[in-house]
């Protein structure tokens, strides 16, 4: 089971915080995202604390886990946000974030999002491309303001992750490349509704070693001295996220005052304010789903299926990344331990949460729980095979507030003429 104090066993019953995972399930159904609120502040805490000695923006990344019961959470702690659409931007507003501590990214933000987050007087945008900064300039000139921008400068840097989760070479779709610095900077200078006030990178997600980030930042700061030299006046140094977690005690993740270790004698004496983006770093841990095994099976050969209620469209991370989350019965006991793969209903063979897992033999009507599944499990979700979406609910020591309704049928269909 992942370290985290606030889901632990008593007396054999799994608990979030003050709160008995079963009773969960009895009161909400499965399958169930179940979230700590306490796990989701000390971790925006301890962040905090690592970097203290910095000038710094911590803007959570809202496309990790967006509830807005998240949101509000983080808020009330002094975030800023991260987002990548305008629903994000909506979503971040909506749960009280304050403008200023908002930056919008993405490499394909319409005109639209565009004059949203102008409208919305956010801290910058995020600049992708050249085309995107003139179509900033655009929007800005047609709403009779100036834009503050920061160029999204893609460092060349190829980091030791899942390959879709990698995002700071020059094979992929984000950024400016370094190698066009200095053009990109000559386009900023000659429109007149952008203001270039920062500069960012972001190399990818779960990276365990902190020298991928050390060389991503010489390159930044290169880039900072090239733009400083040509006049700008560089006030927000955007460093990124991706920070790690554990995911199976196996393969422990560094602890995040590593990184800071790192980071802290680089950038202290910075004029610019450091902005950083963690996501699954501050919530990753913080959920489990709960399900229903409904049906054992085994094959001629002897295989052994775990059919549970939920499905890729409750956690799709596994399907994606063949990624390894913990499952563990909800009711801790004596058993014996079989080989099996543990799947969902979804009509698709990848639909699969564990395979060939070592686990507890569970029965059928037994809960488990699958463990780390606050960052991009909910965001993930869908609607394949009219699957209405889960019920979510977060615990803060003996409360549990159901913070998104289960689906209905009919809300499958509401938007929808025939």
């Amino acid at each position: 089971m992942p370290t985290d104090e606030f889901f632990y066993y008593k007396k054999d019953h799994l608990y979030c915080e003050d709160v008995k995972l079963a009773d969960l399930a009895e009161k909400f159904g499965t399958p169930l995202y179940v979230t700590s609120k306490s796990s989701i502040v000390a971790q925006y805490r301890r962040f905090e604390k690592a970097f203290k000695p910095l000038n710094r923006l911590t803007c959570y990344s809202v496309k990790a886990n967006y509830s807005l019961a998240v949101l509000r959470a983080l808020a009330q702690e002094g975030c800023g946000f991260d987002v990548n659409s305008g629903g994000e931007l909506f979503r971040a507003l909506e749960a009280g974030a304050k403008p200023k501590k908002i930056i919008f990214a993405g490499v394909a933000k319409t005109r639209n999002e565009i004059e949203f987050a102008l409208r919305s007087k956010v801290l910058f945008q995020k600049v992708e491309s050249f085309s995107e900064m003139r179509a900033i300039d655009e929007a800005a000139k047609s709403l009779k303001t100036v834009a503050p921008i920061a160029i999204r400068v893609n460092p060349n840097v190829v980091a030791e992750t899942h390959p879709y989760i990698t995002t700071g070479n020059d094979e992929k779709k984000f950024g400016i490349d370094d190698a066009l610095a200095e053009e990109a900077l000559s386009l900023a200078a000659t429109l007149k509704h952008v203001k270039l006030v920062g500069l960012a990178m972001h190399i990818g997600s779960q990276i365990f070693d902190a020298q991928a980030y050390l060389e991503a930042l010489f390159k930044l700061l290169s880039v900072k001295a090239l733009a400083e030299s040509k006049g700008f006046d560089v006030k927000y140094l955007d460093v990124g996220g991706g920070f790690p977690i554990t995911y199976r005690q196996t393969q422990p993740a560094p602890d995040i005052e590593v990184f800071a270790e790192k980071f802290i004698p680089l950038l202290k004496n910075q004029s610019a304010q450091i902005v950083f983006e963690p996501g699954r770093y501050i919530v990753g841990n913080a959920s489990v789903i709960l399900t229903e095994a409904l049906y054992r099976k085994q094959n001629h050969r002897g295989k052994n299926f775990v059919i549970v209620d939920a499905a890729m469209t409750e956690l799709m991370r596994p399907m994606l990344y063949e990624a390894y989350h913990d499952i563990l019965p909800v009711e801790r006991k004596e058993r014996e331990i079989i080989i099996a793969d543990v799947v969902g209903g979804a009509c698709e063979s990848g639909d699969f949460f564990a395979l060939d897992r070592e686990m507890p033999d569970v029965k059928e009507g037994e809960l488990l729980a699958i463990f780390s599944a606050g960052a991009y499990g909910a965001t993930m979700a869908s609607n394949y095979n009219a699957r209405p979406r889960a019920a979510e609910v977060m615990v803060s020591g003996k409360k549990a507030k159901l913070i998104r309704r289960r689906e209905t049928y009919k809300q499958l269909i509401q938007n929808e003429e025939i």
